[in-house]
């Protein structure tokens, strides 16, 4: 019924490096009960009022690390309303002082255009910084920057090279876009074994995206050999974290036998979680089940409905089959009018027999 998907994808998010304010805050026995240690012992309770106050005077005496904690409470809201402004002010002082932390989150900021106008070449300038001091969020950051061409020219190899060194310190995206590069041949020449190992690295740190990717290594047999098991395997890992990709493709297993025995019902059920986030393609087998009763009871009103959702989305095999059931009146009143709306929406894809139904209707002379 339906095709394996294997979605290559790179991970592009800013990393905010949640630990951020941490990187900042270890406990000073040298400075046992002074302001900052009782800031810091109040911030692990989450007592955000008291660590604001402690750190609150430091931070105006200069104090770099009290600083760049203030800019990390301002971002996330805590003790105080969030405040992207007073958070960036915070930053840069911090910064200034050669704090890496604050650094990155300057760029993460300027990245986001947050408190600030968005500025990819100031964001690059900050992640830089941050990124020569071992950094490992922003040297990840400059990799997503180079391999999208944010604030410089797209350059491959130099994204491999920002995402190797956040990689080699435990960064899961990073290792996980490096078995996307060599996957995909992108800065290095196509190497499926590396993008396994690559992949491996970051699924076993818990990344869904190379969970995802790992699996559909093992279902294509691309860097090892063919295992719809394995496959399965690193799918449903993929798939409990909610990522739509890996809930698909288990829908897919399931409907064609494939690792596991062939089982309508748990097909449905895995492409039914896939829909519900939207996947497209998961909407549209969803709707050919229900319009056949597989895996599901029969419904013509419940296969229109996720044809539909399916169809508004630009699927073209779903745009035909709403297109049909106009046509025929199934699981909605007849109409020709509608019925030829979505076959020319089809049709505007390239769908053959969408096309070949057009032809009269299209051609014809006008009276």
């Amino acid at each position: 019924m339906s095709k394996l998907i294997a979605l290559f994808r790179l991970t592009f998010i800013v990393l905010l490096a949640g630990a951020g304010l941490n990187a900042c805050t270890d406990f000073d026995e040298g400075r046992a009960n002074s302001a900052w240690d009782k800031g810091f012992v109040a911030y692990k309770k989450e007592d955000y009022v008291t660590a604001l106050r402690e750190w609150q005077p430091l931070a105006e005496q200069g104090d770099a690390a009290a600083q760049n904690s203030l800019g990390w409470m301002y971002v996330k809201g805590q003790g105080v309303p969030q405040d992207y402004k007073t958070a960036m002010q915070w930053f840069r002082r911090a910064a200034e002082q050669g704090v890496a932390i604050a650094q990155a989150g300057l760029g993460a900021m300027y990245h986001a255009g947050e408190g600030v106008p968005q500025d990819y070449k100031t964001a690059m300038q900050w992640f830089r910084r941050a990124a020569e001091q071992g950094q490992a969020g922003a040297q990840f950051n400059l990799g997503t920057m180079y391999h999208a061409g944010e604030g410089v020219p797209q350059d491959y190899k130099t994204a491999m090279q920002w995402f190797r060194r956040a990689a080699e310190q435990g960064v899961a995206p990073a290792q996980s876009n490096l078995g996307a590069m060599h996957a995909q041949g992108q800065g290095v020449p196509q190497d499926y074994k590396m993008a396994v190992q690559w992949y491996r690295r970051a699924a076993e740190q818990g990344n869904a995206n190379a969970q995802f990717n790992l699996g559909a290594m093992y279902a294509q047999g691309q860097g090892v050999p063919q295992d719809y098991k394995t496959a399965m395997q690193w799918f449903r890992r993929a798939a409990e974290q909610g990522y739509a990709d890996a809930q698909f493709n288990l829908g897919v297993r399931y409907d064609k036998g494939e690792g596991v025995p062939q089982d309508y019902k748990m097909a449905a059920q895995w492409y039914r979680r896939a829909a519900e986030q939207g996947h497209a393609i998961a909407q549209f087998i969803l709707g050919v089940m229900y319009d056949k009763g597989e895996g599901v009871p029969q419904n013509d009103n419940t296969a229109t409905q996720w044809f539909r959702r399916a169809a508004e989305q630009g699927q073209a095999d779903a745009q035909f089959n709403l297109g049909v059931r106009y046509d025929t009146g199934k699981g909605v009143p007849r109409d020709y009018k509608m019925a030829v709306q979505w076959y020319r929406r089809a049709a505007k894809q390239g769908h053959p027999i969408a096309l070949a139904i057009l032809r009269p209707v299209d051609t014809a002379p006008p009276y």
